[in-house]
């Protein structure tokens, strides 16, 4: 009787076992076939006509050339090509002169080298938006590069040069955009601003904060911005044979800070038991030994794997539109990999390690300066703390250089900026669906937090696999 009881419950067991595996496949299944096919696109069927003549196809080209070739390098924020900056000033007015005689436009120059434009349009009961962009560009130096670095060089259908991904790229088409406007007659009905900083490269203190100072002045507030930042990519998320357009709904935020470790001087003969680069280099190991947590699903990060969740292989569609049940699995995954592993959780870079005089002189210091980019779920504070108690050592002294949050995440979908954009992006990328995503490098756009809640991040570009370690290399 025992036995047959027992054999009783097992197949109730196993019949409620495999209920419950029929049940959770369902699920799977259906919230995978079921999930909108179209989320991140554009219902309208409205359409943006571009026609460019092959004589403003070439003048966009050249433009962009010429502009490469002015080396307009910020080495620091002390430091900066001021004589390349104020080139550039003059370029820009050389070539786009509708620009810069339009009654409909107000021009100035803020902090020396940036420029504020604004666009006046005819209904003065909208509020108006920013493009942003940078003028300048980080040092290149020419042993790594196939050419010239400022050389403008086209070369099998390629413009090289520094800065034409990041960011004079986008200074040349915002103004080349409304020059073939402004020479159209057209009119815009709301009224706009473009601002270009000259330091963006190096905090943005000297020329976006003065732009912003300045409308702060005149009580502007603005619809939206929109800054550089992600890109339409091709080929580059695994499991995604289509295009992909990515619009950063937030930014990273940054800690930069100095180790310092100081212990008596000594000579190589008679070493003590520890030294300040043995002690220095255990706590910076510690760091890199213990990552930052994990934050998958606290920023914009999930909201973008399942919005593209229809777009993935199989089986991967299956895991995207089903993160309530896979998000530790994948959270896992994306740890693997380094650009994917800076999208889960605030990164620890070791930039800098200084120390030492001479082979046989133990320094009496030891230095480390380590850079953390933070999720946006992160505080400055709460990373600090849980690197304090990471390093463990009152020995190591801690001073912070800089540091700033993350922004606040910007809504998408219902906000008017996100509309506009991913309107743009579905008409001239057509086969693009649009998600939010992170952008993990810092950009101008963190200093408008205080004229608007919608801050965006876009440059319209293309970028394949093999662009992409083109940049790198």
């Amino acid at each position: 009787m025992a036995v047959s009881r027992w054999k009783a419950v097992g197949s109730t067991l196993l019949a409620m076992f495999l209920v419950g595996l029929v049940a959770l496949l369902a699920v799977l299944f259906i919230r995978t076939y079921t999930w909108p096919n179209e989320v991140g696109r554009w219902n309208s069927n409205e359409t943006v006509i571009i026609e460019l003549t092959e004589k403003e196809r070439k003048q966009l080209v050249e433009a962009l050339k010429g502009a490469i070739r002015i080396p307009t390098v910020s080495f620091s924020e002390e430091e900066q090509n001021t004589t390349a900056l104020r080139e550039f000033g003059e370029y820009i007015q050389k070539v786009f002169p509708q620009v810069f005689s339009s009654v409909l436009i107000h021009h100035e120059v803020l902090g020396g080298y940036s420029h504020l434009f604004k666009v006046q349009g005819t209904d003065l009961s909208l509020l108006p938006y920013m493009l942003l962009a940078h003028i300048d560009v980080v040092p290149a130096p020419p042993e790594s590069w196939e050419v010239p670095p400022f050389s403008g060089e086209e070369r099998d259908g390629y413009v090289y040069g520094r800065g034409t991904l990041d960011d004079k790229n986008s200074v040349i088409g915002i103004l080349q955009a409304l020059e073939f406007l402004l020479k159209r007659g057209h009119k815009p009905q709301r009224s706009f601003y473009i601002g270009l900083g000259h330091d963006e490269e190096v905090s943005g203190h000297k020329g976006a904060l003065k732009i912003v100072e300045k409308l702060q002045s005149q009580g502007v507030q603005l619809a939206f911005v929109l800054d550089e930042g992600l890109a339409v990519l091709d080929g580059v998320i695994q499991g995604i044979r289509q295009p992909v357009a990515l619009i950063g709904t937030t930014e990273k935020g940054s800690i930069t800070l100095d180790l310092t470790v100081n212990r008596s001087p000594g000579h190589s003969s008679m070493p003590p038991s520890e030294t300040s680069i043995g002690i220095l280099a255990a706590a910076v190991s510690r760091l890199e030994q213990n990552a930052m947590p994990n934050m998958f699903g606290e920023g914009p990060e999930q909201d973008m794997f399942e919005r593209l969740s229809t777009k993935f292989d199989f089986p991967l569609n299956i895991i995207m539109a089903n993160l309530w049940l896979f998000s530790p699995i994948l959270s896992r995954i994306l740890e693997r990999s380094p650009s994917t592993n800076a999208i889960v959780r605030t990164t620890t870079a070791l930039t800098i390690f200084k120390s030492g005089i001479k082979s046989n002189v133990i320094p009496p210091t030891a230095t480390a300066t380590v850079n953390f980019r933070l999720h946006p779920a992160q505080t400055v504070q709460e990373v600090l703390d849980i690197m304090q108690n990471t390093i463990k050592d009152e020995r190591v002294e801690i001073s912070v250089l800089n540091s700033f949050d993350p922004l606040p995440v910007s809504p998408n979908d219902m906000s008017l900026g996100y509309q506009i954009l991913q309107h743009t992006i579905h008409n001239v990328f057509s086969r693009a669906p649009v998600a939010p995503g992170v952008c993990v490098g810092n950009t101008d756009s963190r200093h408008f937090v205080n004229l608007t809640n919608n801050i965006y991040r876009f440059s319209p570009v293309v970028l394949k696999k093999e662009d992409v370690d083109r940049k790198t290399n």
